[in-house]
């Protein structure tokens, strides 16, 4: 099994990755600018963005307990780090506080205004 496959490594990893609550997630999820920002899936016109539908799954993950998580539970979350690590390292220059960038992170259940 690799370092990336190892299911404790992945679980620290997200739980890193990850520094919303569910319930603020949740809450973050309903505004408007969590729904206007992201990637949509080609022939998904006016649908949810894939980061809007993974924040949606993340409170999920958040929520159960860590033994009834599943092999597809550990990919998502392999995905979920992936994606905040990228997205980290391309922050823009500026005050990034009410940036597309910040609310498209927030939707992957990372806010980077959070220490």
């Amino acid at each position: 099994m690799s370092r990336a496959e190892d299911p404790q490594q992945t679980y620290r990893e997200f739980t890193d990755a990850v520094n919303m609550k569910p319930g603020e997630l949740t809450r973050w999820l309903e505004t408007e600018e969590s729904k206007h920002v992201g990637w949509h899936k080609k022939g998904t016109k006016g649908g949810e963005s894939v980061g809007h539908d993974s924040g949606r799954r993340i409170v999920d993950l958040l929520r159960r307990k860590r033994a009834d998580l599943t092999a597809a539970d550990y990919k998502h979350m392999r995905k979920v780090i992936g994606y905040v690590h990228r997205h980290l390292a391309q922050r823009p220059s500026g005050d990034v506080r009410d940036t597309r960038w910040r609310w498209s992170l927030m939707n992957w259940g990372h806010d980077p205004l959070k220490s």
